[in-house]
Order: structure tokens, then C-alpha cells, then sequence
């Protein structure tokens, strides 16, 4: 009879894992996680416990060990087969064993196996891992630790078996969570912000250059962990030389120096100024089940998909006239506004928004890959830069497919995509982002999608950066060898990293200069960094495990792309890497066997699935594998529970095989129109004609809060009706809005150069009398007039 004491899971079984301890610390702008995770066996069996749990999927994980009583175990990495082999003969002959791999289809989700632990058997599995911390349009540096995992959707016939998830919602989570974080920095530490409860910031000297945060008591599982780290002053460009490990082999990655070099390019403001009037703007929309979920507890009103629409209409209003413009939205199937990229006018965003007025969140699951497949299909448009603006939760589970189709057609456009609500898979959304050479962005808690697409918009309309090259001046004896791949995109305050391993004498005190020259609007710029090649004395092996990785992806991403010879070479490359420098792939695993235990454990295993919080969603799921498959990745076959909240008739498209096998966009049955808007910015931008101007009626007057009569008396008698109400318009977003700039600056810049055009006269007249009308202070200058 099973000992029904300690923690449970929702199916009445004990769960072994108790509590899970995490530190950060953060060094700069580079994180080291280290987590352990307690076990402890109630029944009155031996256990193999299985724990399926996400990690950042641009984390380098570098260390895994294990603590038995007084045994202490330090996993090797070994290539993945023989790793699962060594670990299966270990349970076989009664020995303790530990084995920790990443997916085959997507690297933010990893799976630990805890095998033979014997009935009152405690054990401590530290792993570690380092990252680089994304840097915010805000300048905060972006540290997100993993807590959900989604089941993630598994397109039919997409490659290699689905990653199978024990989920349960986060409020029956039956283990523990403790978190703490110290930074330290050169410059003083301002603020860390969270999307979690955390206790008050504590400093550690007096200069505020290091301090320690914890996250506060009762975590509910129901969220991923968000730190926002603010330095005083702005990130300056750097460059880390770190000593190479004496162990390892001279001229080797490990055994030679490695820089890293952050740069945070600066652009003249006369070129940053001139945004482009030109482009195909296509925009991806994830119209899925799962995102008709609440965006946060605190507005379960606001759903994905709801916030989605209103972006469309912000994006929409704020495109320069001239571009050409698509909107496609995908479930288990898409569908697309127009066939092709229309030009841009008043009747074509007309027609666009009366669409997305109707977007709703009943396209079933998250089939990506086909409308990807159908928008790289379509010819570009002669001198008009295709700019791909995809949105979704990010719940698929063939994130390398995905990946690796938007890095094939990397040359024809710019990738910007956002990762919506809790569990977004990290390396979906910064992998595709990468690899299009663009900017991700993650929408999480009390996040509004509006501000932070608009500031991706801003991007897509900086100029393009070209023929970008980089260029090292090195002493006499010492040569550099880059390990990144090539910068495709650079971005206004936005850093890119170079890697780079340095053969020859580094100990003396001399400078290096590292040189990044590329063309702007036309025009040759260059940015350059002198540093000491002295090797700092506190990196450990970060600076290399982070190299390695860098290295490690590449060479992944190539193997995937090659003939089936070259394809091996790639992947003897990675298992060499990988076991060289102690950094998982995903080819290769960590695997750790107690070969002290005198006595074999006795009896059959009895496995536990460890279950992992989701946030509530409706899962669509892909029916399990056969026995056969799940042999064969052992490690992944945790039966995932049926699906919640689920419709019949969705989850009946998801489970069988009934999936569109085309890539044929489907025609829909458009539902009746949503209620009229109620929030009145988006009312009054609704408003806005695509050429930038408004008219003046009553359904502007009621935006402005006025009488239609009130606000034509007031008018300027030698103005004409489109300039006024353009310019109360302006006025009223100035006076009344300013919280939400950054969703409407760019439509209103547009505004201003209307006005302009038409050489209006008494514009500060109109401004003065606008003011007046409204309650306003706001100066004609500031409304770019």
C-alpha cells in the first residue's frame, strides 16, 4: 500500500522533490544561476523521479553534481547516448545514477532523472548555469528565471518525438521555491524591479556598487521569476579578457584567452531622426487557443488576444504612408488579410482593421511553421525592406525548425518577435529574433503588450545597418580568432557581443582595439574600443563557458542544415566542445553514477513524474508516441495530462491526426463586431486617417470630451477643419496622455508632418485656441509644429 505522507501530487502520488533554492548572482551585465533542487523518498519503495523544467534558452549549463549523505558525485558530460546507456546499466545494477539533458527540439527545456533512490533516501542536485542579461529599451538588464512550462504544441509531422510535460496549475505545485540574488557592478546599482513580491533591496557598501534581493516568502508558481536590474549611469561599451583554464590544451578554446566585448553603438541623431518612409511590413499573430487568457490576474478583462487587436490598430495607425503592409494570424491553420503586401493608403488600412476588429483566439493549436513557410514563399518588394513583426505565447515544441527556417531566409528581411504571458518559450522568441536579425521582446505580469511593440516598430524604422565587419588591432605575437557569428543587425543603444580567443602572450599590461565599421543611411561609421589584454582575476571560466556555448549553437545549427557526412562532422565537433569546456548541448549530457554505494538498491523503480506549474491555459496537445519512441528518448515520455478548458470540437482537431497537412490559408465566417472602445486614447487613434490627419466631427469631439458645436466655434476661422482637429488631437495626447507616449509618438509624428505639408497658416493660433478649449499648457514646439 502506498505511504501517502509528505507532498502529493493532483493524481494522489508523493512527489520526491521538495524544495528547489536558486542564487543569482550577476556580475555587470553576465548572471550565474546556481539551483538546487532537495529530494527526499517518503515511500516505501526505491524512486526514479523525472523532472521536466525550463531553463533560458541562451543559458550555458556548466555544472551538475549531486549530494548523497556524504557522497558527493560531480557529473561528467558525455555524449547522449552513452550517457542514457550508462545511466540505464546503472539502474540496473541497483547503483544511484543522475542524468540531466537538454531537448532535441527545443534548448529552454531540460530533464532530470533521479534514479534509485532507496525508501528514506534524501539527495541535493546542484546545477549551474551562466547567461548573458538582455538589455531593455529602458536600459534595465532583463534576468528571467523559468518557472512555468506550457506543454508546448507539436505540429504534425514536424521532426523528432514531442517533449512530454507532467503539468499541473500552479496553484497545486506540491514543492517549494527560494530565491536570492546578489549584484555587483562597477556602477552604482539604482533600483531592481520584479514582477514577484521581493523583500526591500539590501546594499552592500557605501558606493551602492553591490547589493543582495530575495524574493519574498509563498511564491505561487504562477508566474516565471522577472528581475529588471538598473545601473546609474548608461551601459558603456566593455571589453572582459579572462585567462584561459591550465588544465586544458594550449591553442584550444579552453586553454587560450577569450575576450568579450560588449558594444553599445551610438548613431548620429540627424540619421536617428529620419525615420524610414518606406518597407513591407508583415505582422504574424498568434490567434491560438491559449491566448484567449487573461494577460495578468489583476486585468482578467485584457486578454492576449484582446491586447493584440489594439496593438494591430496602434501598428497600423503609425506605418508611413508609401510602405506595403500584410497581416496574417495562425492556429492549427492561418489566414492572411490580403493575398500579398498591399500599399499602404486609408482604404487598405480600413479594410485591415475592420478585420482585426473580429481577430478571435479559436484557430486551435500553434502551428507556426506553415504561415513562416508561406510568407518567405512570397517574392520581396523591390526597394521596400521586409520587416517581420511575429507575435505569440510562444507554446510550440519545435523550436528548432522554426529557428532555423527564419535564419535561412536571414538575407530577405528583419525578425521582430514577442513572447506573450507566462512560460513564452525563451528560445523561440529570442532564437527567431537572433536569427532575423531583430529584437525580442517579453510581455509578462502587469507588462502592456503597446509601449513595448511600438518600441520595436521604432527599430524597424531606423535606417538599416550594412556591411557590418569587424577588425582587431592586436601587440606583436598575440592574433584573434572570433567565435560569434557574424553581427547582422546593430541597433541604437541596443549591445552586441563579440567573442573572440586570443593565441598568444596576454599577461603583459598592454591594449588591444577591437573596430566595428559599417554603413548608416549611406554613410561609412565606425565604432571603436581600446582595452587592456591583462585577464581579470574573478571570471572563473565564465567568459569561456559563455564563448562555448556561443560556439556550440552555431555548430548545432549547421549540423542541422548540412549533408548527412558534413552533418556528422558538425556534431563530432559539438560532443568534443561540449565535453572540453563542461557545457551542455544538444548532443551531449550530463551523467553522474555512485559507485561508493556497498549494497545494490533492492527491488523494482517506481517512477514519479515530477509536475511542472502551467498558467491555466488551454493546452492543445499532440497525441503521445508510441512505446517504441519513448525508448528511445527515455528522458521526455512523462505522460502529459489531457487538456483543460478545452472545447470538444478543438480538442478533436488537436488529438487525432486532422491537422491541415496544405499550407493553403482557410477562409472564415467573420464573428459580429466587438463592442466600440472604451479606453479614449485608442478611441481617439481609432480615428486618425491613414495619411496622419483627423477629421472633425462628433465622433472626434466625443473623444476630446466635448460637444461637436464647442469644438467647431472654436476654430481659427482661416484654418481648415482637418488641420484643427489634427491639432487638438496632438494637444489632447500631449496634455492628457503623456504616460503613454511611447504607444502613440510615432503616429502623432506622422500627425505633424501633415500639418506641416500643408502649409497651414495661424498654427500657433490654432495651438493657443486648442489649448484653451481643453485645459492645456502645451507649447506649438512640442507638438513638432
Amino acid at each position: 500500500m502506498m505511504n501517502c505522507c509528505g507532498l502529493l501530487t493532483d493524481k494522489k502520488e508523493p512527489v520526491p522533490l521538495k524544495s528547489i533554492e536558486v542564487q543569482l548572482e550577476v556580475k555587470d551585465h553576465v548572471a550565474t544561476v546556481v539551483s538546487t533542487l532537495n529530494y527526499e523518498n517518503k515511500e516505501d519503495k526505491p524512486l526514479e523521479a523525472v523532472f521536466v523544467f525550463p531553463l533560458p534558452g541562451d543559458a550555458a549549463v556548466c555544472h551538475f553534481s549531486a549530494q548523497i549523505g556524504q557522497t558527493h558525485i560531480v557529473a561528467e558530460v558525455k555524449e547522449k547516448q552513452q550517457a542514457r546507456e550508462e545511466y540505464d546499466d546503472a539502474l540496473s545494477s541497483g547503483q544511484q545514477a543522475f542524468l540531466l539533458e537538454e531537448s532535441d527540439q527545443s534548448p529552454d527545456i531540460f530533464s532530470l532523472s533521479v534514479g534509485s533512490l532507496p525508501p528514506g533516501e534524501s539527495a541535493s542536485i546542484r546545477l549551474e548555469y551562466v547567461t548573458e542579461l538582455a538589455v531593455q529599451a529602458d536600459d534595465g538588464l532583463r534576468f528571467c528565471l523559468p518557472a512555468v512550462l506550457n506543454p508546448r504544441y507539436q505540429p504534425q509531422g514536424s521532426e523528432g518525438p514531442s517533449v512530454q510535460v507532467t503539468s499541473v496549475p500552479a496553484s497545486l505545485v506540491p514543492y517549494s521555491l527560494s530565491f536570492s540574488a546578489r549584484v555587483s557592478s562597477p556602477r552604482p546599482i539604482s533600483k531592481v524591479e520584479s514582477n514577484c513580491s521581493l523583500e526591500p533591496l539590501q546594499y552592500l557598501n557605501a558606493d551602492q556598487t553591490q547589493a543582495t534581493v530575495k524574493l519574498a516568502a509563498g511564491h505561487k508558481f504562477d508566474r516565471d521569476v522577472e528581475l529588471l536590474i538598473y545601473y546609474k549611469d548608461a551601459h558603456q561599451p566593455t571589453a572582459v579578457v579572462e585567462a584561459g583554464q591550465a588544465s586544458a590544451k594550449p591553442g584550444s578554446l579552453m586553454g587560450d584567452p577569450v575576450v568579450m566585448v560588449s558594444l553599445y553603438p551610438e548613431f548620429p541623431q540627424d540619421v536617428m531622426s529620419s525615420l524610414a518612409s518606406c518597407g513591407e511590413f508583415v505582422f504574424l499573430m498568434d490567434r491560438s487557443g491559449s491566448m484567449d487568457c487573461p494577460m495578468n490576474d489583476s486585468t482578467p478583462q485584457e486578454t492576449c488576444i484582446s491586447s493584440a487587436r489594439d496593438t494591430l490598430l496602434l501598428l497600423l495607425k503609425s506605418l508611413p504612408m508609401g510602405c506595403y503592409f500584410n497581416i496574417y494570424s495562425f492556429g492549427s491553420q492561418f489566414e492572411h488579410i490580403f493575398p500579398t503586401s498591399v500599399k499602404y493608403s486609408e482604404k487598405t488600412m480600413k479594410e485591415a482593421l475592420k478585420k482585426v476588429e473580429n481577430m478571435e483566439a479559436n484557430l486551435g493549436g500553434t502551428e507556426i511553421l506553415l504561415p513562416l513557410k508561406h510568407i518567405y514563399s512570397q517574392p520581396c518588394i523591390p526597394k521596400q525592406p521586409r520587416q517581420l513583426f511575429i507575435f505569440t505565447d510562444g507554446e510550440v515544441g519545435n523550436t528548432k525548425e522554426v529557428t532555423d527556417l527564419v535564419k535561412m531566409n536571414a538575407a530577405t528581411h528583419r525578425c521582430f518577435s514577442f513572447g506573450i504571458g507566462e512560460g513564452a518559450s525563451s528560445a523561440l522568441i529570442n532564437g527567431m529574433a537572433k536569427e532575423g536579425g531583430g529584437h525580442a521582446q517579453f510581455i509578462t505580469g502587469t507588462d502592456r503588450m503597446q509601449p513595448k511593440v511600438m518600441q520595436s516598430l521604432r527599430f524597424a524604422l531606423q535606417p538599416a545597418v550594412e556591411d557590418i565587419s569587424v577588425s582587431w588591432d592586436l601587440p606583436k605575437g598575440v592574433s584573434s580568432t572570433i567565435l560569434s557569428p557574424p553581427i547582422t543587425a546593430m541597433f541604437q543603444g541596443q549591445r552586441s557581443l563579440i567573442y573572440a580567443q586570443l593565441t598568444g602572450q596576454c599577461s603583459k599590461a598592454t591594449d588591444g582595439c577591437v573596430t566595428v565599421k559599417y554603413r548608416l543611411a549611406g554613410h561609412p561609421s565606425q565604432n571603436q574600443l581600446h582595452f587592456n589584454l591583462k585577464p581579470a582575476g574573478d571570471t572563473g571560466l565564465t567568459v569561456h563557458r559563455l564563448a562555448a556555448r556561443t560556439v556550440i549553437r552555431c555548430l548545432e545549427s549547421e549540423s542541422t542544415h548540412s549533408e548527412q557526412k558534413a552533418g556528422e562532422v558538425k556534431k563530432k565537433k559539438v560532443v568534443e566542445l561540449s565535453v572540453q569546456s563542461g557545457v551542455s548541448s544538444s548532443f551531449t549530457a550530463f551523467i553522474a553514477v555512485n559507485k561508493d554505494v556497498g549494497k545494490a538498491v533492492q527491488g523494482p523503480l517506481v517512477r514519479r513524474n515530477i509536475p511542472t506549474p502551467f498558467c491555466g491555459r488551454p493546452l492543445m496537445l499532440r497525441a503521445c508516441r508510441s512505446s517504441k519512441q519513448r525508448l528511445k528518448s527515455r528522458a521526455y515520455s512523462a505522460p502529459m495530462p489531457m487538456a483543460m478548458n478545452c472545447s470538444p470540437p478543438i480538442l478533436m482537431g488537436m488529438m487525432g491526426g486532422s491537422a491541415p497537412k496544405s499550407i493553403s490559408p482557410v477562409v472564415r465566417h467573420e464573428a459580429a463586431s466587438p463592442p466600440p472602445r472604451k479606453d479614449p486614447l485608442l478611441q481617439l487613434v481609432s480615428l486618425q486617417k491613414a495619411s496622419g490627419c483627423w477629421l472633425l466631427d462628433a465622433h472626434l469631439a466625443a473623444a476630446l470630451g466635448k460637444a461637436s458645436k464647442e469644438v467647431k466655434k472654436a476654430k481659427p476661422a482661416s484654418v481648415n477643419s482637418e488641420v484643427w482637429a489634427s491639432i487638438l488631437a496632438l494637444i489632447w495626447l500631449h496634455g492628457f496622455k503623456m504616460d503613454a507616449k511611447e504607444e502613440w509618438e510615432l503616429l502623432t509624428l506622422k500627425a505633424a508632418s501633415w500639418i506641416k505639408a500643408q502649409n497651414a497658416p495661424c498654427v500657433s493660433e490654432c495651438v493657443e485656441a486648442g489649448n484653451t478649449l481643453l485645459g492645456c499648457s502645451v507649447k506649438k514646439e512640442d507638438l513638432g509644429l
